[in-house]
């Protein structure tokens, strides 16, 4: 099965820039498609980024797009989050994923294999 290990989080300034990584193992890295999530205490886990197994494709959640960028490194099997411009609302737990049987999705259900997930905090 596929295990996925990210990198430690950080505590940025409001502003400031932040590189998110994961890494998967267990399964061809170039066939599956790959996701950021992030969590905040009391509410559900939410969509932040995806990209296909072309890699031709991304997505992004609202609140993140132009300052985000999802990218991956096949030959290093591993996936980042650029984070740009952070903000304080951007205080999560953010957490990497791996779907198996579809092209790109946006829905945590369609993900099969999470990483621990990454505390990432922005100071105002």
């Amino acid at each position: 099965h596929v295990q996925l290990q990210a990198c430690r989080g950080a505590l940025v300034q409001t502003g400031g820039s932040l590189r998110l990584s994961c890494k998967a193992s267990g399964y061809t890295f170039s066939n599956i498609a790959l996701g950021w999530f992030r969590q905040t205490p009391g509410k559900e886990r939410e969509f932040v980024a995806a990209i296909s197994r072309s890699r031709y494709t991304t997505y992004y959640e609202d609140s993140v797009k132009g300052r985000f960028t999802i990218s991956t490194d096949d030959a290093k099997n591993t996936v980042y989050l650029q984070m740009d411009s952070l903000k304080p609302e951007d205080t999560a737990v953010y957490y990497c994923a791996v779907a198996i049987e579809i092209s790109i999705g946006t829905l945590a259900v369609e993900y099969h294999y999470w990483g621990q997930g990454t505390l990432v905090t922005v100071s105002s």
